[in-house]
């Protein structure tokens, strides 16, 4: 049986990449439904994106982070009645190619999110600093998460929203992606990871987190889970 599917992008200045982005998405994935939540750009990013056809654009007035971003994105993807989402960069690392081998696997196994991995797939252009930062989060999401996982910080990843629509992250920055441990541990959700393709590029890798920076998420991730 065929599953109605929503992409979710949540995007901040992205001008630069996100009609890309959305082209590559409508080209390889014409019938999903693609939602592009704007967090508040202080470019062009909207007029890019709406350059693109079949496209459902949100807007936050403000800046509230990537996680609050996403949240809205599934709020909004859940009145829409679909059945999977899909989390997706702005920046052109992902690779369209890699949301049908999840959908399947997703069917088959009954799961109720699949979480991408970089180090079980292809990784283009990785800096050692970039290299190091992950396997920091990744030992970190073991130590305060409770769950193992090989790229714990990978916005890539498919959740079943009709099998579990009660799915909510609450931290609205970059911490959300440690959060999500939280709920699958919380929940005790079948879950599972699966190799997807990053491509860094000098773009990509200027927007990312710096070691400084991925401290900082650690530290919101903890007084969020805090209060």
């Amino acid at each position: 049986m065929s599953k109605k599917i929503a992409v979710v992008i949540a995007m901040y200045n992205e001008s630069q990449s996100i009609q890309s982005v959305l082209k590559s998405l409508r080209e390889v994935r014409p019938d999903d439904m693609v939602i592009v939540v704007d967090d508040g750009s202080a470019d062009n990013s909207c007029e890019m994106a709406t350059k693109v056809e079949r496209i459902h654009l949100l807007k936050h007035i403000y800046n509230l982070g990537q996680g609050a971003a996403l949240q809205t994105g599934i709020e909004y993807a859940k009145r829409l009645d679909v059945d999977y989402v899909v989390t997706y960069d702005a920046d052109g690392q992902h690779n369209p190619h890699d949301i049908e081998p999840f959908v399947k696997e997703m069917q088959e196994g009954d799961y109720d999110i699949i979480l991408g991995s970089r180090f079980l797939g292809k990784t283009v252009n990785m800096s050692k600093n970039k290299y190091y930062v992950l396997k920091l989060s990744i030992w970190f999401g073991y130590l305060f998460g409770g769950i193992k996982l090989t790229d714990s910080h990978n916005g890539f990843r498919l959740i079943n929203i009709a099998k579990f629509p009660s799915f909510e992250m609450t931290q609205n920055e970059m911490a959300h992606a440690s959060e999500v441990i939280d709920i699958i541990k919380a929940n005790d959700l079948h879950y599972k990871e699966m190799p997807c393709t990053i491509t860094y590029t000098d773009y990509s890798m200027e927007k990312g987190q710096s070691i400084f920076n991925s401290i900082s998420i650690m530290m919101q991730y903890l007084i969020g889970k805090a209060q």
